[in-house]
């Protein structure tokens, strides 16, 4: 798994809070460009968000569910974007001194043609893609201060 972290200058409450509102979803993680539902149990094990991915004309309609959901800790999710594949991702939340959180995001390709990828590229592309959808879940949970 590919390993991003990022120390947010707001409380783990203020991380979990834009985690949790899947309509949020686009506005962070890099990639994700528009909400077409989201469950209302979400972010509970076994629900989903529907999104898609890229730009028009070429987008792709996607699936993220939950497979692990610890609220104000940990959030571990599989997203489906076929043909490319299928990644799981998880994110957990370190309270720091000072009100602050330490988010480390882990990500890897776990099927699908992306997975023929050597992991030197996967990791590159997956950790230069993380550390901006975490700066953009800093920008969020920080109140847009920065």
């Amino acid at each position: 798994m590919v390993d991003v972290r990022r120390e947010i200058k707001a409380p783990v409450a203020s991380v979990w809070g834009v985690l949790s509102d899947g309509w949020l979803y686009p506005s962070w993680v890099v990639g994700a460009s528009r909400m077409r539902a989201v469950d209302d149990s979400w972010p509970a094990v076994g629900s989903e968000l529907h999104h898609s991915l890229g730009g028009w004309p070429v987008m792709l309609n996607d699936t993220t569910r939950v497979v692990a959901s610890t609220p104000h800790k940990e959030l571990v999710m599989r997203g489906r974007g076929w043909p490319m594949g299928e990644v799981e991702i998880q994110i957990l939340l370190e309270p720091r001194p000072g009100e602050h959180c330490e988010v480390v995001m882990k990500e890897d390709v776990i099927s699908g043609p992306t997975k023929l990828l050597p992991y030197p590229v996967r990791a590159a592309l997956i950790g230069t893609r993380n550390g901006e959808t975490l700066r953009r879940l800093a920008y969020l949970a920080e109140g847009g201060s920065r």
